[in-house]
């Protein structure tokens, strides 16, 4: 690692070129939901460690960066702590991968944000009503073992 971490700008760039051709389920560039999760974290008082996890929370999971890119980037331990417990693994229980959520100093806030953009009622609304239904629920489900009260 160099003596010297990534900024915040450099990790935004970065993370909008790992995710370029990405699109969400509505069919929108991945980067708009990077940004409104980015700028829901700073909205909320997050750091700027959390606002850079922001910007990395779903490179790993979609496949934008690789575990050993993360490992080896010049970024401080915290921010590499956030992103990897914000890293969905294949096949875990909901229970455990918010349980990693909740043991991972400055992730809730992440999450909180990640959350809200995810069950915007206007980025909702573009798709079909059984996934607007089913992603809904499990967005309450998260929240709920999260211990977040209010969307």
């Amino acid at each position: 690692m160099t003596d010297r971490a990534l900024t915040l700008i450099e990790v935004e760039a970065l993370a909008r070129a790992a995710h370029e051709g990405q699109t969400d389920k509505a069919g929108r560039p991945y980067a708009e939901h990077l940004a409104a999760v980015a700028e829901g974290v700073r909205l909320r008082g997050g750091t700027a460690e959390q606002q850079a996890a922001a910007w990395l929370h779903d490179a790993i999971e979609d496949d934008a960066l690789t575990p050993d890119w993360l490992e080896s980037a010049a970024l401080p331990t915290p921010v590499k702590d956030m992103v990897l417990a914000l890293t969905k693994v294949p096949g875990e229980p909901v229970e455990g991968y918010t349980a990693r959520i909740l043991a991972t100093p400055g992730a809730l806030l992440i999450k909180e944000a990640d959350l809200a953009h995810n069950a915007d009622p206007v980025r909702l609304s573009v798709l079909d009503t059984p996934t607007r239904d089913r992603l809904s629920a499990k967005y309450a489900h998260v929240r709920s073992l999260l211990g977040l009260t209010t969307p």
